[in-house]
């Protein structure tokens, strides 16, 4: 086969077919070197096509194989020093070399063109193919207005032969230009009017795809049109008629519910005043949205709509009483407190703050405090709550305002006389938002709150029909100028008798009605209760007693409702048969007295627990260790006692350079429990003395009290809650501190029963009490 030469012109995404004209523009010198050398001999230039558009020096590995011989029509100077040349392709090629002669790239090209000299005017099979192209050509071109439809048409009316109409296609179809160069590489034409009817159907199917979705938006644009029209028309219909966008009835609305409540001056002249501007928006008006929220807000806030208070100090005696056991001088202190209000017919100025451990009964008592009274009862939590904003209100200028919590409880209680409580008062926290306990000052202050002005509302609104109740976990963490508005009740931990009352006359009730139980098929004994209470639970409250009986009532309803039996009797023998194994598990008092090892007492937010506090000496270079994860105030505990015991070693059996040449370490058991308080100090103190002199420690005495480094014994907190824990690991005497000895009073006597109570003031009473007899410590 002859191969003739040729300079090359490399295209860039762009594939040049047999007897299609083109023009396109030509910026790279060896594109214009090819130009130039053809112009000077018969115009005539090779144009393939490059595998990779950004390379801007191809060689022969850079091209295609196939391209396609092409004279030049014209070259155009352009302004800019721009180049455009226009081709008109004669027939394929295949590039077999690529030589350069005379700076020019040429390329030897042989002719790869099909020759077909068939006649297919009487081939059916081959007319209905070509008419088949044709027809799908015409529909494409119908459906993509991007193609010169007109133009295409006229040279698609002149092939004779299925290769022409194949390249005429591939000419007009707007496909990447790599599909196009796979037709250019066919040679065969039967074959590649195929493949130019694969890629027709395949772009008439996304050219309708794209005609249906653009039918929709266009349809929903003039949807919109219409409706922004109709819109337009009713507006200027209205305002003939004097009642713009019809928002005037809605503003006419306001003003008659303005007038018809009896609204304070101030609020009746706000919600006139709004309705007007309202009256002349519009209703899409971003500010009409607003201006609505804020006048509906005023409209469903109670002004004058109070309940009707109940003053009978014996049915509200009767109510706490009901409703919960125990707590003798809580319900005393409440009933004096209501016994006032009855009195003076007015609330009283004190705000009460129930403190105590969680599941003592604090919110149960606001509700009973809230039925004895006949009012409304609303819980606001205030845990978490970091923003002012969420007490007063946003203002109105931002994006979403809204009221505070305080009159949204009034708004939800619908009078201005509820019972609200602000639970868990102790949880509130400051942020770069303000202080929310800041703002709640004026809440709770009777000489201000009937004015309280919320930020959203920007009117007074009265807040002394209110009857505000706090609770708290820790009162320590209760801003100071809070809690100088509130009298502090405390809620101690429940006793044992306590808790198996509470369970036996209330869960226990409670949880059968709620899983559908009869009393006759779910019997729980006292035992039962007490044994659940010691063995399934570590709290000063009833909450997961409460758990504990629901599983239980659980268990029951699934072994009646499957048939396996009628009823089911709880005793102390079976519950680890339906709770599992125990899980809790009480520090007993150690075997027998040893060296080193003291009981302590201290209290938690789940009640009064026993901790152990353990010192080892060594001969050493005076190192003092502690561990057991202990705060820093425990940690300086232990370095007063030290300090007390260095000075008081004269009079202990203790060498006096003990802390050069002897190494201490103080430990407490269960190090992943954080420990802090100042109330282990004479604990710590006692088990260093003991380690020192060898003298061993009672093992059925407890102590708790916060030293100094003169060896006095300071006064400590939740005695209760520690004798409560004493009591459980059976101890048998319990040291305190004397300034305690008047807190002994409210411990019942089921608790103190068996125990002995040393009151002291200074650490040598403590030694004396805690060491075995027999042992001396002094000299």
């Amino acid at each position: 086969m002859s191969k003739l030469k040729f300079p090359i012109v490399p295209l860039r995404g762009i594939t040049v077919f047999p007897n299609m004209i083109i023009s396109f523009p030509v910026g790279r010198q060896q594109s214009l070197d090819a130009l130039e050398a053809a112009g000077k001999k018969d115009d005539i230039v090779f144009a393939v096509m490059q595998k990779d558009a950004s390379v801007d020096d191809p060689h022969e590995d850079d091209l295609y194989e196939i391209g396609t011989v092409a004279k030049i029509k014209q070259v155009l100077k352009m302004p800019g020093n721009l180049t455009h040349v226009i081709i008109e392709g004669i027939s394929r090629g295949r590039l077999e070399n690529i030589l350069v002669c005379d700076d020019c790239i040429y390329g030897e090209v042989s002719q790869v063109e099909y020759k077909d000299d068939n006649d297919y005017t009487e081939n059916i099979p081959m007319q209905a193919l070509m008419r088949l192209a044709s027809d799908s050509f015409d529909q494409y071109l119908k459906l993509n207005s991007r193609t010169p439809q007109n133009e295409a048409m006229v040279n698609i009316v002149s092939p004779k032969v299925p290769g022409q109409l194949a390249d005429i296609i591939a000419t007009g179809v707007m496909v990447p230009a790599e599909q196009k160069q796979m037709l250019l590489n066919c040679i065969d034409p039967i074959e590649r009017l195929g493949d130019a009817i694969n890629i027709l159907d395949r772009e008439i199917k996304i050219l309708k795809l794209k005609a249906e979705l653009e039918e929709k938006v266009k349809s929903r644009v003039e949807e919109n049109q219409r409706e922004y029209y109709l819109r337009e028309q009713m507006k200027v219909i209205q305002e003939e008629l004097g009642d713009k966008d019809g928002i005037q009835a809605l503003a006419d609305g306001y003003k008659r519910l303005a007038q018809e409540k009896k609204l304070p001056d101030y609020a009746r002249d706000i919600v006139i005043k709004e309705a007007d501007r309202l009256s002349k928006m519009s209703v899409s008006a971003p500010e009409a949205n607003i201006i609505r929220s804020y006048v509906e807000h005023i409209l469903e806030l109670p002004w004058v709509e109070k309940s009707e208070e109940i003053f009978d100090i014996n049915e509200s005696q009767k109510i706490l009483e009901a409703d919960h056991y125990g707590l003798e001088k809580v319900k005393e202190r409440i009933l004096e407190y209501l016994a006032v209000m009855q009195n003076t017919r007015e609330n009283s100025a004190t705000i009460i703050c129930l403190a105590g451990p969680p599941g003592v009964g604090k919110t149960s008592i606001a509700k009973s405090i809230a039925k004895a009274t006949g009012r409304k009862y609303v819980r606001m939590s205030l845990g978490g709550v970091k923003d002012e904003s969420e007490i007063r209100g946003h203002r109105r200028t931002y994006l979403g305002a809204m009221s505070g919590r305080i009159i949204n409880a009034v708004k939800q209680a619908k009078t201005i006389n509820p019972l609200v409580l602000l639970d868990e008062v102790d949880k509130l926290s400051v942020s770069m938002n303000g202080d929310p306990s800041a703002a709640l000052l004026e809440v709770l202050d009777s000489e201000q709150n009937n004015t309280f002005r919320d930020h959203y509302l920007d009117m007074p609104y009265d807040l002394s029909k209110i009857l505000f109740i706090c609770t708290a976990n820790d009162v320590s963490k209760i801003p100071t100028p809070l809690k100088d508005r509130m009298e502090i009740i405390s809620l101690s931990s429940y006793t044992l008798d306590e808790k198996v009352n509470i369970g036996m006359k209330h869960l226990y009730p409670k949880q059968l009605k709620a899983n559908g139980l009869k009393k006759s098929q779910l019997k729980i004994d006292e035992k039962a209760i007490a044994f659940i209470i010691e063995g399934y639970t570590r709290e000063a409250g009833v909450r997961g007693l409460e758990r504990a009986i629901a599983k239980l009532c659980r268990k029951a309803v699934k072994v009646i409702v499957s048939g396996e039996k009628k009823s089911i009797k709880i005793t102390e023998m079976n519950v680890e048969k339906y709770l599992g194994n125990v899980i809790v598990k009480h520090l007993a008092a150690n075997d027998k007295p040893q060296t080193g090892v003291v009981r302590g007492l201290a209290w938690t937010a789940a009640g009064g627990e026993t901790l152990q506090v353990e010192v080892s000496t060594m001969k050493g270079t005076g190192k003092f260790e502690i561990t057991g994860n202990m705060g820093d105030v425990m940690k300086e505990s232990a370095k007063a006692a030290i300090t007390y015991i260095r000075s008081e070693a004269y009079k202990i059996n203790i060498h006096d350079d003990f802390y050069k040449d002897t190494d201490i370490h103080i430990h407490i058991p269960e190090g992943a429990v954080p420990k802090d308080g100042p109330s282990a100090g004479i604990t710590m103190a006692t088990a260093i003395v003991s380690a020192l002199t060898g003298a061993a420690v009672r093992n059925d005495v407890a102590m708790t009290g916060e030293i100094t480094i003169r060896g006095n014994i300071l006064a400590i907190g939740g005695l209760k809650e520690k004798v409560i824990a004493a009591k459980q690991a059976g101890i048998k005497k319990v040291i305190v501190p004397f300034d305690n000895k008047r807190d002994l009073s409210e411990i019942p006597d089921s608790i103190k029963e068996g125990m002995k109570f040393v009151f002291a003031k200074e650490m040598d009473e403590v030694f004396n009490n805690a060491i075995v007899e027999g042992e001396n410590i002094w000299r």
